[in-house]
């Protein structure tokens, strides 16, 4: 058994092989905590709440760590527009991402650490590429020299003679535009802490690389974020943390955007669909389906007839599995294993939409064995999609989502009622032949959203798609 994944540092797939054996440590980049997250923000989390899993079912060790970046500029600015403390709106933020997380059914970090948290270990970097002459103090800024690093710029592939830095306000003094701020002077209104070089406020690449230093030590196995990362974040992470005498990540892993209208999901194109009035529209686990199953190196393109087909084709699992826990009388538990071909799959870069094929394949043999009333083949098979549904976490059966979605649970046995008396009715109609009476029922009982199925056991009714 061997997982391989995609190295964007390799431009290939390559090998996984961890730093320690049967442990993998992983980095990912979190939230930014200036306003609430949408799809495009919970779909990186998701994506490596997937890996993670994976690694766990391969019987590795993981460390997962996910960083909160709770000062930046855009956190300042909405401070100085909404008139609030910049801690209160990133508190306020970071929940909701949590919340966000939490709903669509993502595992904890092992550490998620605030980059406030962490100036010491900035401080302490800063001071010693300082020293090594990889960065250098201007009007109370501390800016890396991209020059004095050889390998700046492999991972996103780009020539230093061509390179676009951007740059903030205030950041004077640098000896080449190119360079990158690490600390950023004191400003008037904004939170400042005190330095060697005065007081100011630490720039966005430095705290990924100090934080990854904190929890994972000098190297670790994967670091992972969306692909608009690549540069100039993770360019620069890489640059400060080699500079400082890391050998940092070993593996670089990039999921893909959701869009909208072919551009990238964003709070500033005006396009963002918030996680939390999502949820109120969709069931949080079908949300999940939506965003966990392209593969994470596809983009998604977001529409309402995507998630719409998304829930039709987890209601065919969904189906099936219920009708298997009916006729098995109770309980059926996940297998011990997943099958081979959906192995296979995931251990082929996390191949999500080849997994999933064989999920489907399998609730297709499952039904086939529940029209032959073969109740053993039919609960083997329920048992496999357990098993394979719990890895990518989307096992309706699992404790986790018991009453997931809010969909009415409590009116479930109201409605369930009422339409128990009209398929009365309607099977009535069908004892007395009176087909066109039975077939008006149950015509009338789908347009009201109910799918009607006729069983060995009886009629039986489900919610359709939307």
């Amino acid at each position: 058994m061997t997982i391989r994944l995609y190295d964007t540092s390799a431009r290939q797939i390559r090998d996984f092989t961890p730093l320690k054996p049967g442990c993998v440590s992983i980095y990912l980049c979190g939230a930014t905590v200036q306003a609430a997250p949408h799809i495009g923000h919970i779909r990186s989390g998701l994506n490596f709440d997937i890996m993670r899993r994976w690694f766990e079912y391969r019987g590795y060790e993981v460390t997962f760590i996910r960083n909160v970046t709770d000062i930046d500029d855009k956190i300042i600015a909405k401070s100085a527009d909404q008139g609030r403390p910049w801690w209160a709106i990133g508190y306020e933020n970071e929940r909701a991402f949590n919340e966000g997380y939490d709903v669509l059914g993502c595992l904890p970090p092992t550490y998620e650490p605030r980059a406030t948290g962490h100036v010491t270990e900035m401080v302490e970097m800063m001071r010693t590429l300082i020293e090594r002459g990889h960065a250098y103090e201007a009007d109370g800024n501390v800016y890396f020299d991209v020059r004095s690093f050889p390998g700046y710029l492999q991972l996103s592939n780009q020539e230093l003679e061509n390179l676009q830095q951007p740059s903030g306000a205030g950041e004077t003094g640098k000896r080449d535009p190119r360079d990158f701020a690490m600390w950023k002077a004191a400003k008037p209104g904004e939170p400042t802490w005190e330095t060697p070089w005065g007081r100011g406020r630490p720039g966005w690449h430095l705290e990924c690389s100090a934080m990854a230093h904190k929890y994972l030590g000098s190297a670790f196995d994967i670091h992972g974020g969306g692909l608009d990362l690549v540069f100039p974040h993770h360019e620069n992470e890489i640059a400060q943390a080699n500079a400082f005498g890391d050998e940092f990540a070993r593996y670089w892993v990039h999921n893909a955007w959701v869009t909208m209208s072919g551009e990238k999901m964003s709070k500033s194109l005006g396009n963002s669909v918030l996680v939390r009035e999502m949820v109120k529209q969709w069931r949080p686990i079908v949300l999940r389906y939506y965003l966990g199953t392209p593969h994470y190196r596809s983009m998604i393109e977001y529409s309402e007839e995507a998630l719409r087909e998304a829930e039709s084709a987890f209601a065919r699992i969904e189906g099936f599995m219920q009708r298997v826990v009916e006729k098995a009388g109770g309980t059926v538990e996940p297998a011990g294993e997943v099958p081979p071909a959906f192995a296979e799959a995931m251990d082929d870069d996390l191949g999500v939409p080849g997994a999933l094929a064989v999920v489907h394949t399998t609730v297709r043999q499952g039904n086939s064995a529940l029209a032959a009333d073969d109740k053993e083949a039919a609960v083997a098979r329920l048992a496999e999609v357990r098993a394979m549904l719990g890895v990518l976490g989307l096992d309706p059966l699992d404790p986790r989502w018991a009453g997931e979605g809010d969909r009415g649970e409590e009116l479930h046995g109201v409605v369930d009622s009422l339409v128990g008396l009209v398929l009365q009715q309607r099977e009535a109609a069908r004892a007395r032949k009176d087909w066109a009476t039975a077939d008006a029922i149950r015509d009338q009982l789908g347009q009201s959203g109910l799918v009607i199925e006729d069983s060995p056991q009886g009629p039986r009714w489900s919610l359709g798609p939307r």
